[in-house]
C-alpha cells in the first residue's frame, strides 16, 4: 500500500527504461495522471473509503436498454463476422440520415467511416494528412491524445495557450498568430474537454475562411456533440465539405465500452482512409455496430434527450456550487459535462492538491497538468457524471478540506 507521499512521488516516474529498448517517442508520450489517481482510490475503496469519482469522463448512465438488447440480437444471429473496414453499410447511412434530421445536412454516406472508437478517427485523420516534422496547431488546455498522437507520427503539435479571454478556445486571430510554414492542420473540440466551452458558429466559420486560405487541413472534435445546454448544437459540417470531424457513441450515446466512433471526411481523402483503416484496424467492433443501429431510433434519442437534461441540471447545481467554495470559474461550460477550475485560491500545486484531498475526504478530481502546460497547476478538472445527490455529498466533503486554506 502506498499512502499520500509516495502517490505524489508518481508524477516523477521515469517513462524510459535502461533494461528495454523504446523507441525515443515515448519519452514524449505522457501517462494519463488521473489514472494513477483512479488507482489509488480503488485502493481506499477496497479499505472501505468511500470515494466520489469526480475524475473520469465518462456517463454514469448505463448504455441506453434498446442499444444493449440490439446487441443481444446481433449476437443471437451470429453477426460476428467483420465488417467491411470503412463500417456496417447501414450505420453509415443511419448516422447520415441523423445528420439530415437532427441538423438538416446532407452528408454523402460514402464520406463517413466507422471506427474503434474516437481514439480510432483521429488516428486515421492525422495519419493521412501529417508527414515527419509537420506541425498541427491546437488549444492548450486540452484533451492530451491529440498531442500524442501528433507525436507519434512523428510531427509536433503546437500548442496555443488560450485564455477565457476566447473562452479557452482557438480563433482565427490566435491561429493567424501562431501559423507558420510547416503548420499543415489546426484542431479544435467543441464543446471541448477539459473546459466544456463551445466555438461560436461565426467563430468557426472564421477559422474554416483562414484554414482554406491556407490549403492546409482543419480538424474538429465534436465527440460531446449532443450535450450542448445553453446554445445552438451545430455541426461544423454545416459549414465546409473540407474538414474532418470525429464523433462518438461514447458520451451523449452512452457507450463508451463498446468503443466506437466515427469519422467524417472531405471526399478527396475517401479512399486513403479506406486504405489506412484496412491496415490499422481493419474494422471496428461488429457487435457494437449492430447494437448502434438502435442508437439512432426515436424512443432511443428520446432517452438520450433526457440524460441530457439530467446533465444540465448537474451543472447548473455544481457550478455555483464550486464557485461558493472558492474556485475561479470565469466561463461557463455550455457542453460536455465537465467544470475547468482554477484552484489558485488554495494552491499553485493542483496535482498535489488533488491527491491531498482524495486521502483527506474521499474526492477524487483530475488535475490540470493532464490537458498541457499551460497554468495547469493552477487548474483542476471536475466531471459532474453523478447524480445531484452525490454531487452534493462532494460538496459537503470539500468544503470540510478546504476550510484549512
Amino acid at each position: 500500500m502506498y499512502g499520500y507521499n509516495s502517490a505524489i512521488a508518481l508524477k516523477e516516474k521515469p517513462i524510459m527504461s535502461n533494461t528495454v529498448h523504446l523507441a525515443k517517442r515515448m519519452g514524449e508520450i505522457r501517462p494519463f495522471h488521473v489514472m494513477d489517481l483512479l488507482a489509488r482510490a480503488r485502493q481506499l475503496e477496497a479499505q472501505g473509503r468511500s470515494i466520489i469519482h469526480l475524475e473520469i469522463g465518462e456517463p454514469d448512465f448505463a448504455t441506453a436498454d434498446s442499444i444493449i438488447n440490439a446487441g443481444h440480437n446481433a449476437l443471437d444471429n451470429k453477426y460476428t463476422h467483420y465488417t467491411p473496414s470503412m463500417g456496417l453499410p447501414a450505420l453509415r447511412q443511419t448516422i447520415a440520415d441523423y445528420y439530415l434530421k437532427r441538423y438538416d445536412l446532407h452528408i454523402d454516406a460514402r464520406r463517413i467511416v466507422v471506427t474503434p472508437g474516437a481514439s480510432g478517427a483521429l488516428h486515421l485523420a492525422l495519419a493521412v494528412l501529417i508527414n515527419p516534422g509537420e506541425q498541427v496547431l491546437m488549444a492548450d488546455p486540452g484533451y492530451p491524445c491529440n498531442r500524442h498522437f501528433v507525436r507519434l507520427l512523428e510531427g509536433k503539435a503546437l500548442s496555443v495557450p488560450v485564455t477565457v479571454n476566447t473562452a479557452y478556445q482557438l480563433t482565427a486571430d490566435l491561429l493567424q498568430d501562431h501559423w507558420n510554414d510547416a503548420v499543415v492542420a489546426a484542431m479544435v473540440a467543441s464543446p471541448s474537454n477539459p473546459t466544456g466551452t463551445l466555438v461560436s458558429k461565426s467563430q468557426m466559420q472564421s477559422m474554416v475562411d483562414f484554414i482554406d486560405s491556407k490549403s492546409a487541413a482543419f480538424l474538429v472534435d465534436e465527440i460531446y456533440q449532443g450535450l450542448v445546454y445553453d446554445a445552438d448544437d451545430y455541426t461544423a459540417l454545416s459549414l465546409s465539405n473540407n474538414i474532418f470531424v470525429i464523433n462518438s457513441f461514447s458520451k451523449y450515446f452512452g457507450m463508451t465500452g463498446w468503443r466506437l466512433g466515427w469519422l467524417v471526411v472531405p471526399e478527396a481523402y475517401i479512399d486513403a482512409v479506406d486504405r489506412l483503416a484496412q491496415n490499422i484496424f481493419l474494422a471496428a467492433p461488429t457487435l457494437s455496430q449492430y447494437a448502434a443501429l438502435e442508437a439512432f431510433s426515436e424512443k432511443t434519442l428520446m432517452l438520450l434527450d433526457q440524460r441530457r437534461d439530467e446533465f444540465k441540471k448537474r451543472r447548473d447545481f455544481l457550478l455555483p456550487a464550486l464557485q461558493e467554495l472558492g474556485f475561479k470559474i470565469p466561463v461557463k461550460p455550455e457542453g460536455a459535462f465537465y467544470i475547468y477550475a482554477d484552484c489558485s485560491k488554495f494552491t499553485h500545486d493542483a496535482y498535489s492538491f488533488v491527491y491531498k484531498m482524495l486521502e483527506e475526504v474521499g474526492v477524487a478530481v483530475t488535475p490540470g497538468i493532464d490537458f498541457g502546460s499551460n497554468r495547469a497547476n493552477l487548474h483542476v478538472r471536475f466531471a459532474y457524471t453523478r447524480s445531484i445527490a452525490v454531487l452534493e455529498q462532494a460538496v459537503d466533503r470539500m468544503a470540510k478540506f478546504l476550510n484549512k486554506y
